[in-house]
């Protein structure tokens, strides 16, 4: 992971859990070639442990020299009545979020930041 390609480390992303993409808002450019092109998603692994929950992780590199920016990790599980995100990445940030399977959720409505307008 290099701290040097990207503008801010493990961002607040609050709720926003990528499971593919990156968030190039907070790319600097490559400090290893200067490039600041495209960056390519590589080894792409996901696995699931005998408790369901599913992680998928995957590395960013520079399209252009291929040096690693930043690992990539996603996460998802069921957990009572809710599905259960999370998302740890040095370029995209660090967010968790957990939705109802319910068809209402006992909680009551997500509170989202429109509605404090």
């Amino acid at each position: 992971m290099c701290r040097s390609c990207v503008k801010e480390e493990y961002p607040d992303r609050e709720s926003v859990c990528l499971e593919s993409g990156s968030y190039m808002m907070n790319y600097a450019g490559c400090s290893q070639c200067g490039e600041s092109s495209a960056i390519v998603m590589v080894n792409k692994q996901t696995t699931e442990d005998e408790d369901g929950q599913e992680v998928i992780t995957y590395q960013h590199i520079c399209q252009s020299c291929s040096h690693v920016i930043a690992n990539h990790e996603h996460v998802f599980h069921v957990e009572d009545d809710y599905q259960v995100y999370g998302m740890y990445c040095l370029l995209c940030g660090q967010a968790d979020d957990q939705r109802s399977i319910l068809p209402c959720d006992p909680n009551g409505p997500r509170k989202d930041s429109s509605d404090f307008d």
